[in-house]
């Protein structure tokens, strides 16, 4: 199994669009890359952790490749807008994609300049190693299965 953590504006939409995907075995959303230990949500919101809300994602290379999978995720996000997805805005909102394995460095480089082709400005998506990863609370965790009216910036029925 593999693993990568994918920001992409509010942590629930991420989350519930990769759940969706075959070979995607689990998905937690939680706080990635900032400099706080152990965050709340209230602090990460408070702009002073550094923290992204993420979308911690295990899959199985068998079933879809990194490759793949980076291609699902360029495709709910906009990666030219800084600190901001939809109607969410701050440090806390911004894409990235942080790897685990150097060797996903590669193709993580080779998809995004291939995504640069899409746009005119250039993107902004954070690409560097996960220093840390924090689970956000439990309320968090599959929101919009438990929520399923609640808000969310991404097109889930594409």
């Amino acid at each position: 199994m593999k693993e990568i953590v994918f920001c992409g504006g509010c942590f629930w939409g991420v989350e519930e669009y990769m759940s969706r995907i075959k070979g995607v075995l689990e998905t937690k959303v939680g706080y990635a890359n900032g400099n706080k230990e152990n965050p709340t949500y209230e602090e990460v919101c408070g702009k002073t952790t550094g923290h992204a809300e993420a979308c911690f994602v295990k899959y199985d290379e068998s079933i879809i490749t990194l490759e793949e999978l980076l291609n699902k995720f360029w495709h709910i996000i906009d990666p030219t807008i800084i600190n901001r997805q939809g109607n969410d805005v701050g440090s806390q909102y911004r894409t990235g994609i942080y790897y685990l394995k150097e060797e996903d460095l590669n193709i993580i480089l080779k998809s995004k300049d291939k995504e640069q082709e899409k746009y005119e400005k250039p993107i902004v998506t954070e690409i560097e190693p996960l220093k840390c990863f924090y689970d956000a609370e439990e309320y968090h965790q599959r929101y919009l299965k438990k929520n399923p009216g609640g808000y969310c910036h991404i097109n889930l029925d594409y």
